[in-house]
């Protein structure tokens, strides 16, 4: 160990100094700041994710658009989920004072409305993912490439319409295939997200549950503390009211002597004189 770093620690504060209560209490500081940092970047994500999706369906919807808010929705998802198992070890701490337990109730309730706005944020994306595959369908069964043509009645003009309309059809089906890749493409993201609204519902009800039975062992703690609070001051107006009892008592013995020893020495003068 090098002279500096023996300075150093002599230099620290004896009380600071190889005391477990003071790290846990910087160890919980540090957790807590950095997930609130955290919570943040996801509320950040939120919002150009909200951005995106609300160009879906518009004329400005490219594939370019579909995949940010493909690349979004699942950093913002991986984001929710490691930020929720570190919501459930900080709302599991142990030994919490009252200024971190309202630390652990304040970003409970962070990560619980940056969740809900995200699981609205998912729900648009899946209905305009829907509404986009829907049209597409539609538009792949009503194309009719035949349709396009009027057929002659001369045979060479015939012949000509019949290679057209063979091209028209395999240019079409090239387009069919390229829509039909992309409906699958776009159901399996919608799967996708579905399953992600469950998973998150399901962490979003467990962080809710361990920081509820947080709040009620506190609320049983502060109950406790209040009681004994009241016992206290009931205790001391009782331990004041024998205190003016035990008082008045004494005074009233020390009046009851005087008059004895009055008395006394009246029949003591009176034996006397008489």
């Amino acid at each position: 160990m090098s002279f500096d770093h023996l300075s150093s620690l002599e230099a620290q504060p004896p009380q600071y100094r190889d005391d477990p209560e003071t790290r846990d209490d910087q160890e919980f500081n540090n957790f807590a700041e950095n997930l609130s940092v955290q919570l943040f970047g996801l509320t950040s994500s939120i919002s150009r994710l909200s951005q995106q999706i609300a160009l879906l369906g518009t004329r400005r919807d490219t594939e370019r658009v579909r995949e940010r808010v493909s690349d979004l929705l699942e950093e913002t998802r991986d984001g929710f989920k490691d930020v929720g198992e570190k919501m459930r070890k900080l709302a599991a701490w142990e030994d919490v004072n009252a200024s971190q337990k309202y630390t652990q109730q304040k970003l409970s309730r962070e990560f619980q409305a940056s969740g809900s706005e995200f699981q609205t944020i998912q729900r648009q994306a899946i209905e305009k993912q829907r509404a986009s595959a829907s049209a597409a369908r539609t538009a792949i069964d009503a194309s009719d490439p035949s349709s396009l043509l009027q057929y002659s009645d001369e045979p060479q003009q015939q012949q000509a319409q019949l290679q057209e309309q063979e091209q028209l059809r395999l240019a079409s089906q090239d387009e069919v295939d390229f829509q039909e890749s992309l409906i699958v493409e776009r159901e399996a993201e919608i799967r996708n997200i579905e399953t992600s609204v469950g998973e998150l519902n399901e962490l979003f009800r467990d962080v809710a549950h361990i920081v509820h039975e947080q709040g009620a062992q506190l609320d049983t703690i502060d109950g406790n503390v209040q009681n004994v609070a009241v016992d206290t001051r009931h205790a001391d107006i009782e331990l004041r009211s024998a205190n003016r009892y035990q008082k008045s008592a004494r005074g009233k013995a020390c009046c009851l002597l005087i008059i004895l020893a009055v008395v006394l020495v009246i029949i003591i003068l009176a034996a006397v004189l008489g």
